[in-house]
């Protein structure tokens, strides 16, 4: 299906929205995709025991990501991801956040595929802001959760926290089709701190995409830097 009939929302209609959200630029958007599009994604997804993931388990993260080729995992999800590069969804990206000249990585570095199995948590941190390779600046994230009957109380939830790092402002659950787009600053706090309690057998699955463009305004400006984690009252570094 070509992007351009697959995206379910208005973009000049979302760069309000995105410009006056707290605590930083973003949108929010349910069902932007039809769901048996993300139906043959979620069908296709590697199992948490597939030998191709790269554990990440440290005090910072415990997660599954990494996983190397993504185009060879299946037809469905190399079309999927193929997707979300290409021009349409580049301009609806821009149309919808004002960020003009839009660059998307052709290797999805630190992107793609990513999975959380039960006491698995990501800590709240800025991202790195620049990408060695094509020597771009990281401006945009695009995160599409996959997590059909994801209640409340199994967390998982995307945390947004301010400027004044006290608290998450907003937090938003990982729920089927629900597509999260923000802008990535010095500033731009996210994570989920809190152990994920889903029963057994559940994990948070997700794909994320991340754009970049050529320069960024002045006062974004920083050197490239890695991720910064944020220490959150309550918890260590």
């Amino acid at each position: 299906m070509p992007v351009e009939l697959m995206l379910r929302a208005d973009p000049e209609n979302l760069r309000g929205t995105f410009a006056s959200a707290r605590p930083f630029p973003h949108l929010v958007l349910d069902r932007l995709f039809p769901d048996h599009v993300l139906d043959q994604i979620l069908a296709a997804f590697p199992s948490p025991r597939d030998a191709r993931w790269q554990c990440f388990d440290n005090e910072r993260e415990q997660k599954l990501g990494n996983l190397g080729n993504l185009l060879d995992i299946h037809p469905a999800v190399t079309q999927f991801l193929q997707a979300m590069n290409a021009h349409p969804m580049l301009d609806f990206l821009e149309k919808a956040t004002g960020i003009a000249g839009l660059v998307p990585d052709p290797e999805f570095g630190g992107g793609g595929l990513h999975q959380i199995v039960r006491g698995g948590f990501l800590k709240v941190h800025a991202d790195f802001n620049w990408h060695p390779r094509l020597k771009l600046d990281r401006r945009l994230n695009m995160l599409i959760y996959l997590n059909k009957d994801w209640r409340e109380e199994y967390g998982g939830h995307l945390e947004l926290w301010g400027r004044e790092q006290e608290r998450a402002e907003k937090s938003i659950l990982p729920l089927f089709n629900r597509t999260v787009i923000f802008a990535t600053t010095d500033s731009s706090y996210h994570g989920h701190p809190r152990p994920l309690s889903c029963p057994e057998g559940m994990t948070r699955k997700s794909v994320s995409l991340y754009y970049y463009s050529d320069g960024r305004p002045e006062e974004e400006k920083s050197p490239p830097h890695d991720t910064l984690f944020l220490k959150t009252p309550g918890t260590s570094p």
